[in-house]
């Protein structure tokens, strides 16, 4: 598909529209946040720290609200959806972790595969009733490199890297839209799933790994190849208001696909595979204790 033009001023009319952005204190979550708001939208600000999330929304023109959402915790998870009330038109599953040490979630989970696809399954899948248009998960370039080990998603007993780990759970992204989606089709529900990836877009993520050499080199790609967080959101926006189909999956058109107006991109085989994501749909709800509300 031939690089489009898309850009904000392509977005629609969301005035009475209610759209939920995880991770939207900053980076493209902020980015897009913004835009939807500029646009009519409702935002609500889904973040750990309310108090970021607060500095936040004071830099967006239009209507917004902040509530405390930690996708590294369950329980809060949970609290979050038992506390909304209403129509979501637009869930955006934007908040994520890149490379950190290793850590676990309050659930056990190794951080990476336990906020970027666990809490985001949790979540959706305790509001699913409740949204009326899309549900958009951010994923990334690095999913192409992902492999879902079902022996140890965790990684408890094999030797702990960043990268593979990050790699598994932006996969597992994927997946998860594309299970969503045929869950969805399935029984006749309008609601589409969609995903994106940003490119190589200049945000904190890259350099919060706590190793400084790693964190310095990130910090100098950035400044010399990167696009800015409201360049690297469009992508997102695209596959939450375009006229697309379900199961889609947006990315910047330029070389490499690290920039650019957004486009549909070709996800990797790995990413296309029924069975796996079926497989990993029941192993995420085992270990969320979370179902698809059939």
């Amino acid at each position: 598909m031939p690089e489009t033009n898309w850009t904000t001023s392509d977005l629609p009319d969301l005035a009475g529209k209610t759209a939920i952005v995880t991770g939207s204190n900053s980076g493209i979550g902020l980015g897009a946040a913004r835009a939807l708001a500029a646009h009519g939208a409702h935002v609500v600000l889904a973040v750990r720290d309310v108090a970021k999330g607060t500095d936040a929304a004071a830099s967006i023109d239009g209507s917004s609200e902040v509530r405390r959402l930690d996708l590294a915790d369950l329980a809060s998870v949970r609290e979050f959806a038992d506390g909304w009330s209403g129509d979501v038109h637009l869930l955006i599953n934007n908040a994520g972790l890149m490379a950190p040490p290793l850590t676990r979630t309050r659930d056990g989970f190794e951080i990476q595969f336990g906020t970027n696809h666990l809490g985001h399954f949790a979540l959706t899948n305790l509001l699913l009733r409740s949204v009326t248009s899309r549900v958009v998960t951010v994923s990334s370039l690095a999913h192409r490199a992902g492999r879902i080990d079902f022996d140890d998603p965790n990684w408890r007993s094999r030797p702990y890297r960043r990268l593979p780990a990050y790699g598994q759970s932006k996969l597992a992204n994927l997946l998860f839209t594309l299970e969503l989606q045929r869950r969805l089709t399935a029984e006749g529900s309008s609601v589409l799933a969609t995903s994106a990836h940003p490119g190589w877009t200049a945000t904190n993520l890259q350099s919060r790994s706590d190793n400084r050499v790693t964190d310095a080199l990130s910090r100098w790609g950035n400044r010399l190849f990167a696009q800015d967080a409201a360049s690297g959101a469009l992508p997102t926006l695209y596959a939450a208001t375009a006229d697309l189909p379900g199961g889609s999956f947006a990315g910047p058109g330029g070389i490499g696909q690290t920039r650019g107006a957004p486009i549909l991109v070709g996800p990797s085989n790995a990413a296309l595979d029924v069975e796996v994501a079926k497989r990993l749909w029941t192993l995420s709800e085992r270990l969320t204790g979370v179902s698809y509300p059939g």
